[in-house]
C-alpha cells in the first residue's frame, strides 16, 4: 500500500494513505499517544484577550511559546475534567464510542454528543480513574474491561474546565447499561469516516465573553448524529496525533 508523507512542519512527519487508522495495532495507537499535538481550545488563542497570535481556525500553529504561555496560565484556574475515548474494533475496522446527552432543561451540553467523562471527584487518584468511572456510572462499562493505551494533551473548554481524553480500547459487542438521566443512547462512528478531510469543517458561533464570533468544528451529520465542539475537537486532536509516525 503507497503512503503519502505530510509536512512535517510541527516537527513530525505524517502519514496519510487509504485504510491507514484501521490498520493501526493497539500498540502503534499506544506509540504514536506518546508524540502528539499540544492542548486546544474552545476559544482559539488568536480570539483571546491581548493577544495578537496569526492562528488558523483549528489552532494548527502549534509551536508557538504564546500557546504553551496560555496553557500553563489555564492550568492554575480551570476545574479538572475527564473522558473515555473507547477504539472499538467492529468488522476490522476501527470506531469510536460516543454517547448522545439527555434533554434536560437549562443543561448547556443538552442534547450534544460527547464522550462519556465528567469532572473529576477528590476520591478520583487520577484523571484516567475519573474517566472510568464516569464511563462506568453513564454507560455501564466496568474498568475492569477497558485497557488504556493513554492521554492526549488537555483541551480547555469555554465553560471552564482542563478536559484530559484517555484513551482505551474496549472489547466489542458489549453490553451497556445506560444512565438515562443523563445519557439518551450510545452509538459508534468510524475512525476513518472521522479522519477523511471531507466530513468536517469549521463553522463560526458567538459564544458568551468573546466579543467576535469563534471557529466551531463541526463534522457532517452520520447516522442522523451531530459531532461538533469540544468533543470534535478533541476527535480532531486524536486523528491529529495518530496521524504522527513516532518513527520519525
Amino acid at each position: 500500500m503507497n503512503s503519502v508523507l505530510i509536512d512535517d512542519t510541527d516537527g513530525f512527519t505524517m502519514i496519510k494513505f487509504n485504510n491507514f487508522f484501521n490498520n493501526l495495532s493497539a500498540e502503534e495507537i499506544q506509540q504514536r499517544l506518546n508524540r502528539q499535538v499540544p492542548a486546544s481550545f474552545d476559544v482559539p488563542s488568536s480570539l483571546h484577550a491581548n493577544s495578537s497570535a496569526d492562528k488558523s481556525p483549528l489552532d494548527n500553529n502549534y509551536n508557538t511559546t504564546q500557546n504553551s504561555q496560555r496553557t500553563a496560565q489555564l492550568k492554575k484556574v480551570q476545574r479538572k475534567a475527564a473522558v473515555l475515548i473507547p477504539f472499538l474494533r467492529i468488522e476490522n475496522s476501527w470506531h469510536l464510542l460516543f454517547i448522545r446527552r439527555s434533554i434536560i432543561e437549562n443543561d448547556m451540553h443538552s442534547g450534544q454528543v460527547a464522550f462519556a467523562g465528567g469532572k473529576q471527584e477528590k476520591t478520583d487518584q487520577s484523571l484516567i480513574d475519573t474517566a472510568l468511572r464516569e464511563t462506568h456510572e453513564e454507560i455501564g462499562i466496568n474498568p475492569d474491561d477497558v485497557k488504556v493505551l493513554g492521554e492526549l494533551n488537555p483541551h480547555f473548554t469555554v465553560s471552564h474546565f482542563e478536559v484530559t481524553p484517555v484513551v482505551a480500547i474496549v472489547s466489542w459487542p458489549y453490553e451497556l447499561t445506560l444512565q438515562t438521566s443523563e445519557v439518551s443512547h450510545a452509538f459508534t462512528l468510524p475512525l476513518e469516516w472521522l479522519a477523511d478531510e471531507k466530513n468536517y469543517e469549521v463553522r463560526y458561533r458567538q459564544i458568551p465573553n468573546v466579543e467576535e464570533p469563534v471557529p466551531v468544528l463541526y463534522f457532517k451529520e452520520y447516522g442522523g448524529e451531530l459531532l461538533w465542539g469540544a468533543t470534535a475537537r478533541m476527535t480532531h486532536s486524536l486523528i491529529k496525533t495518530l496521524r504522527y509516525d513516532p518513527k520519525e
